[in-house]
């Protein structure tokens, strides 16, 4: 099994990172392949909402992105961790996680999603919450931990004696592990759920505007 793991932060080595790392440890001893894409630092633009990748099975900018989604088809689940700006994920992250979620038409239902904030101070609930919509759009599971998945840390390598941060990363990924084995299960033995389709609704009907 895979986890892609996105790292927002344009800070090489940074807390994000420090963050990721704990990660990573507790999924290489669950057995749990990963993969890091660190993107902060990366020239990814914002979707402009052309529709191309209707047609091309992909974002129209051939960039990062593309190369990020042939990955995230092939992952059982998707980490994200960002710094806080503003009480908001890194911009550059945002751009990224846009064209991706937007772009890629292959199913998302069922690989489990989980997002990591990391913060001097304050923002990391408001940006838990931002990066968690991504996944529940999308029919993806989230994990969860002992606690909201923040760490705290200001300068370089700070976080990492965030004792209660640490911890809460590593019950993240050991809660992760359990979820993606317990749902590749349920795939062998139930199936994947019925999932229904239909039309989609801008809250105005076509029959009230006619006339």
């Amino acid at each position: 099994m895979k986890v892609l793991i996105i790292n927002g932060s344009p800070r090489i080595g940074g807390n994000t990172s420090a963050a990721v790392n704990e990660l990573t440890k507790v999924f290489e001893a669950e057995g749990i392949e990963t993969e890091v894409c660190q993107i902060g630092n990366k020239n990814i633009r914002g979707c402009i909402a052309c529709g191309k990748c209707g047609e091309l099975g992909r974002c129209v900018f051939d960039d990062e992105v593309n190369r990020i989604a042939a990955k995230f088809e092939e992952a059982d689940g998707l980490i994200v961790a960002s710094p806080v700006y503003y009480a908001s994920a890194n911009a550059t992250l945002i751009a990224c996680l846009d064209r991706l979620f937007f772009s890629t038409h292959f199913s998302k239902s069922m690989k489990v999603g989980a997002s990591v904030a990391v913060a001097r101070r304050g923002g990391c609930s408001s940006t838990f919450d931002e990066l968690n919509k991504y996944f529940t759009i999308c029919g993806m599971p989230v994990a969860s931990s002992t606690y909201w998945n923040s760490v705290h840390g200001r300068l370089p390598g700070e976080a990492e004696y965030d004792s209660e941060g640490m911890r809460t990363m590593r019950n993240l990924a050991r809660n992760m592990s359990f979820l993606m084995k317990s749902i590749a299960l349920g795939k062998e033995k139930f199936g994947m759920p019925e999932t229904e389709s239909g039309e989609l609704l801008n809250f105005i009907r076509s029959d009230l505007t006619e006339g």
